[in-house]
């Protein structure tokens, strides 16, 4: 075996979403050869990312269909998280990839999409932070059990800056950590556009893959003010089934839509879009609709980002302060981790310029 026969035989493999070979697209490194033992490495374009299995076993076949039947193939894996950000990176420097979740209004579970989707990424081996937008309506310190805490200050270059709380691997900054929960924010619009700045410009975020943005419902001065703020790569929509929800749906959309913004949408998730009673596994029962957000998603041809299921143990996760991707409910776990999947794939081929749309810019 040589590596000049080992990476013709790679050539054959596929990344499954980037729609060219890995050599091409120069994910093989560290090819080691000692006999029939063969070792490489495939450098992936997140660490989330869902086709690591495929990829794998594409690799073992090709290098033993192809170079040698009786080879020992070792295939390692790293990652580069890839980025398009064209801005001077004055702002969130060291962060990647931000991903504000959207939703045209309030009750559709937003929140609880945004907190299981930042832990579905960092599950995948990403560094995640999320950001909870939601001045009036503050869910993180609840949802991650971090209600009364306060985040520390400390000095960064001669600046004093805000140090966001850390809870199961993930990143925080919510105005429920800095307010105390029982008085209530009555701000004007630009009271809260200010705070929402400064989660971007004050608060230490470090090196991120990902920034999950959970923004408050509708389509107000604070999606403009961040939009305007934060080169965001991409827009997650949240809806459920129910007519109503789709209606407003419809709003964030036609919001993102318009060409000032700029702000391409990654895709659309139905939540809530069947309930599973835990005696009943299999069983499906459609309280709000059935299939809304999938027929919204062809509409408007976005990519449709998956169903979450309304199940007991989602709800109750959010309430003490463990969301179900840290408990042992594997229906729902699995739902979220096909989501995640999902956006991970559409930020890596935006980011290999497979979209056309443009990388969101400050304006």
């Amino acid at each position: 075996m040589t590596k000049e026969k080992v990476l013709q035989a790679l050539g054959n493999v596929q990344e499954p979403d980037l729609g060219k070979d890995i050599v091409t697209l120069n994910m093989v490194k560290d090819i080691v050869i000692d006999g029939n033992y063969i070792s490489f490495t495939v450098v992936l374009t997140t660490p989330a990312c869902p086709m690591k299995d495929m990829i794998k076993n594409a690799c073992v076949n090709a290098v033993k269909s192809m170079v040698n039947k009786e080879a020992v193939v070792k295939v390692d894996f790293t990652s580069n998280t890839t980025t398009l950000r064209h801005d001077n990176k004055a702002v969130l420097p060291g962060v990647k990839n931000i991903i504000a979740v959207v939703s045209g209004k309030g009750g559709v579970g937003k929140s609880t999409v945004s907190a299981n989707l930042a832990l579905a990424l960092s599950k995948g081996g990403a560094k995640v932070g999320l950001m909870d937008a939601d001045i009036y309506g503050p869910s993180v310190p609840i949802m991650f059990g971090v209600r009364g805490e306060r985040p520390m200050m400390m000095d960064i270059e001669g600046k004093g800056m805000i140090v966001p709380l850390e809870r199961f691997g993930i990143k925080l900054m919510s105005i429920g950590l800095l307010v105390d929960e029982k008085n209530a924010v009555v701000w004007r619009g630009p009271m809260a556009s200010s705070a929402i700045k400064q989660f971007a410009t004050d608060v230490f975020w470090s090196d991120l893959d990902y920034l999950v943005i959970d923004m408050p419902p509708g389509t107000g001065d604070i999606h403009l003010t961040l939009m305007q703020t934060v080169p965001v790569t991409g827009v997650v929509v949240v809806t459920t089934p129910q007519p109503v929800a789709l209606a407003d749906a419809k709003k964030g959309i036609a919001m993102f839509g318009q060409a000032q913004l700029n702000v391409p949408i990654i895709g659309l998730v139905e939540n809530m879009s069947y309930f599973t009673p835990a005696e009943l596994p299999n069983n499906k029962y459609y309280i709000f609709g059935k299939e809304g957000g999938r027929y919204l998603a062809d509409e408007y041809d976005l990519p449709f980002l998956g169903q979450i299921p309304l199940v007991q143990t989602i709800r109750e996760g959010g309430d003490i302060g463990v969301p179900v991707m840290m408990s042992d409910d594997q229906v729902s776990k699995e739902a979220f981790d096909l989501f995640a999947g999902h956006v991970v794939r559409s930020i890596s081929m935006r980011n290999a310029n497979i979209k056309k749309e443009r990388v969101a810019e400050v304006i």
